[in-house]
């Protein structure tokens, strides 16, 4: 059994709230993950763009110096007494279709032949940057300063046959360069804020969204709920397995395990495995294919007798699982039998006041009436009565409860005019064990009700029941005879299920089965056939040896 302690519940501190709930904590956390992952790509690609960038100019400036050097006017205009006089025409267009900042042709002695500035021909150029297209013949990208400012330029030596006569340099001013990149950077950022933005508004979506779907609570207050709802669960002295829509078990708490399983599988291993292997079975499946509840069905586990009721579960219309819920069916017996005793105490101190309440009005009438012999003879005739049927009964039995019981049915029977005899032979002795006692007393009761409704509607003369119980030899037998219509046939074998009952209305069909199970758990058996005055005999025994009497 779980033990749940109210001092280990308030153990558990209740946390403060926060001044932020946690849709704000969301919002927050989410908006700081989303500005640094903007800031981390936008870094990376601001270095990849201009790396991109000056990567992409630099092989235009080398693709447009080669083009420049293959060209064999230029070599042959080397060989000119004013070189600068072919070649800057030459290249004057080329620089205007390339957008390149500057196109410089230049000799060995690195004099210049064209120049954006015609004033700048004839002079040096600038940058000491031409060693080895001039020495080395080699095609190259490099970063400098020359006469129009710091550039990114391409070098590529120029060929008369094998012999290296000049040097082709084109060039990108880095003013320039970092304007376009600027330009790039900028659009970059901006879409980059405006994706921040979006994302930002999204969380606040999502945020939201999660709150609505936690009805408002916060982290702690859920945490607190789940904590109640587990203790509540577990603490309830009913049974419980939930299965989802696939069958799956999800819920199951510890009287359901000792229910069902007892000590011999461990609570933790059983959640998540199908119902069907589990406990093959159970209802959930069928109440998941069918969508239908079903109530107070007995079943047996083990060594447990249990009522079930199973319905479905089900979440804005949608089926989403099943549940069962487990009551051992000795308990709810042992409440129906103690209910059961009162009742029939009740009726018998019904029908006594009932019956002593007519007798005083009848000695009230004969005393008004002034008819004092009158009123003392029947005084007289009601005490010889009270007292042969309490000194019959003094005789006949030990046990008060029955001694009881047997005086409240004499006196209800005499109440609805229904003669009921105690056979002279009966006696019942041997002291009784309580659950014994209380089978019979039930049994007693039920059977002598039942009798009772049996002959209230035929003459008079006719209601007869007859009562005989002895204990002599190995058993307790009690039998009970009517003179009414007997069973009705075809319910014979359905006789003692919960339900069947020949009454009208849906409230019967309750004692018969209570007595059947009483008079079992005792050890004993309780049979139904024809009487000798025509109506119905039940006939129950009782063991005495198995009781250790």
């Amino acid at each position: 059994m779980i033990h749940f302690h109210e001092a280990d519940i308030q153990k558990r501190p209740f946390q403060p709230k926060n001044k932020l709930n946690l849709k704000m904590k969301m919002i927050a956390l989410i908006g700081l993950l989303i500005l640094a992952i903007v800031l981390v790509i936008g870094i990376f690609l601001s270095t990849f763009i201009t790396e991109t960038l000056e990567t992409q100019l630099g092989k235009q400036a080398l693709s447009v110096a080669e083009s420049v050097a293959l060209n064999p006017d230029i070599a042959l205009a080397f060989e000119t007494d004013n070189p600068a006089a072919i070649i800057q025409p030459l290249v004057s267009p080329i620089q205007q279709s390339t957008d390149a900042e500057f196109i410089v042709v230049g000799n060995r002695d690195e004099i210049r032949y064209s120049h954006p500035n015609p004033e700048q021909i004839g002079k040096k150029m600038v940058g000491e940057d031409n060693e080895r297209a001039l020495f080395y013949g080699d095609s190259y990208v490099s970063e400098a300063t020359g006469s129009l400012g710091n550039s990114l330029r391409a070098k590529v030596p120029i060929y008369s046959g094998n012999d290296i006569i000049g040097v082709v340099s084109v060039g990108f001013l880095a003013d320039d360069i970092q304007t376009l990149i600027g330009d790039y950077t900028h659009e970059l950022w901006l879409m980059l804020v405006i994706i921040a933005t979006v994302a930002i508004g999204v969380a606040i979506a999502i945020a939201t969204y999660i709150k609505r779907k936690l009805y408002g609570l916060e982290p702690e207050e859920i945490s607190r709920l789940l904590f109640q709802k587990e203790t509540i669960l577990q603490s309830t002295h009913e049974g419980i397995i939930a299965v989802d829509d696939k069958g799956h078990i999800t819920l199951l708490n510890h009287m359901a395990q000792q229910l069902l399983f007892g000590s011999e599988k461990n609570m933790d291993e059983l959640i998540g495995k199908p119902i069907r292997q589990v406990l093959p079975t159970s209802d959930l499946p069928e109440i998941l294919e069918t969508h239908k509840s079903r109530f107070d069905k007995e079943q047996l586990y083990g060594s447990h007798a249990v009522y079930v009721n199973s319905g479905p579960i089900y979440y804005e219309d949608t089926l989403v699982g099943a549940v069962s819920t487990f009551r051992n069916k000795t308990e709810i017996d042992r409440l129906t039998k103690e209910l059961s005793h009162v009742k029939q105490y009740a009726n018998a101190l019904r029908a006594q006041t009932h019956e002593f309440s007519n007798k005083l009005y009848t000695i009230s009438g004969l005393v008004h009436l002034n008819k004092k012999q009158d009123v003392l003879d029947f005084i007289r005739m009601e005490h010889d009565i009270q007292q042969e049927w309490i000194q019959q009964v003094i005789d006949k039995v030990t046990d008060p409860l029955i001694s009881g019981i047997l005086l409240g049915k004499l006196n209800q029977a005499s109440e609805q005019q229904v003669q009921l005899v105690i056979d002279p032979d009966s006696r019942l002795k041997a002291p009784l064990p309580e659950q014994q006692s209380r089978a019979l007393v039930t049994a007693i009761g039920n059977l002598i009700d039942n009798a009772l409704d049996a002959v209230k509607k035929l003459p008079i003369e006719n209601r007869r029941i007859a009562l005989y119980f002895t204990d002599v030899g190995d058993d307790i037998v009690l039998e009970i005879d009517d003179s009414g219509p007997g069973i009705p046939k075809g319910q014979e074998q359905y006789l003692f299920e919960v339900g069947v009952s020949s009454k009208a209305g849906t409230d019967h069909g309750y004692g018969l089965s209570t007595t059947k199970q009483l008079i079992d758990l005792a050890g004993g058996e309780l049979l139904a056939e024809e009487s000798e005055l025509g109506g119905a005999c039940f006939v129950v025994s009782l063991p005495k040896k198995e009781i250790g009497l």
